[in-house]
């Protein structure tokens, strides 16, 4: 198992700029690599930034796509559903050039997107995000990236809440590259037991495991069922990416975004240290 950290924690706009500011303090840390919100392509230079991962020993263990209302595959808007595609394999070629297998986050939907719609109409927007997502998993098998959808609470999303949609959604498609982000915050809202959300999932489609506490704090410090999830993890021989995704008010357009009006800990460093420290007591045996 891997620990990683989530860009989004100190900075809304991941840039050139950051990798040299953040890569070595990751590391002093104890980070194994580090999950970039990529905001748009250009934002960071892939060959630049594949080459501080290796003189930091860090990987890139995940990329995490940020949609907006632009960017949205599940229709009716046809330009936003294009701009979507657009951003996915922008992102899935970011992938590539970093030396990362995996794109993650609600690829499925913009985040913000909830309200109450007829099964009739819940049926067209299933049926269009099964077939844009089927396209996009074609340029992932390409480059060999794979492809994996979170679940979010019903407050961020009306689409995919719980781990067995997503694992539906996963059989509609029927593409390989098309796998599961389980986030610990957004579990704890939705799921009847974040354990059985880890086993539903099981090895063959749990890419990737968010970590973040009921308060979006540091892992260990709140409600969160860290043990069941462990003991879930080890039963399904889960051996990929654990990466931290909290926030602060520090970030000021993130914290807006995700509702965190008051500090959890005195820094981003603080809580990310904090976190990963429990993780690895917790998962490491």
């Amino acid at each position: 198992m891997k620990f990683g950290i989530n860009t989004l924690l100190f900075t809304a706009a991941f840039t050139d700029s950051h990798v040299k500011e953040l890569f070595t303090k990751f590391k002093e840390i104890g980070f194994d690599g580090v999950e970039i919100a990529l905001g748009k392509k250009g934002d960071i230079d892939y060959k630049k930034t594949l080459k501080a991962f290796k003189n930091s020993g860090l990987a890139c263990s995940s990329l995490c796509g940020l949609f907006g209302e632009d960017r949205d595959i599940r229709g009716p808007n046809k330009e936003y559903a294009e701009n979507g595609l657009s951003y996915i394999n922008d992102c899935l070629e970011a992938c590539s050039e970093m030396e990362c297998d995996l794109l993650g986050g609600p690829i499925y939907s913009a985040v913000g997107r909830a309200s109450m719609v007829s099964e009739k109409e819940r049926k067209v927007q299933w049926d269009t995000v099964a077939e844009n997502l089927g396209k996009a998993c074609q340029r992932a098998e390409e480059l060999g990236v794979y492809i994996a959808i979170e679940p979010l609470n019903r407050f961020e999303t009306d689409f995919i809440n719980i781990c067995k949609d997503a694992a539906r959604m996963c059989n509609d498609v029927g593409s390989k590259m098309l796998k599961i982000h389980l986030d610990t915050f957004h579990m704890a809202i939705e799921e009847k037991s974040s354990e059985m959300a880890v086993l539903d999932a099981g090895k063959d489609l749990l890419y990737m495991l968010h970590a973040s506490e009921n308060d979006r704090g540091a892992a260990g410090t709140g409600q969160v069922h860290w043990k069941a999830i462990a003991d879930a993890l080890r039963r399904i021989d889960y051996d990929r990416w654990v990466v931290i995704e909290s926030f602060t008010p520090d970030n000021k357009i993130i914290a807006k975004a995700a509702s965190i009006w008051r500090q959890t800990e005195e820094s981003g460093f603080v809580l990310a240290e904090k976190g990963l420290k429990f993780l690895k007591g917790l998962l490491i045996q």
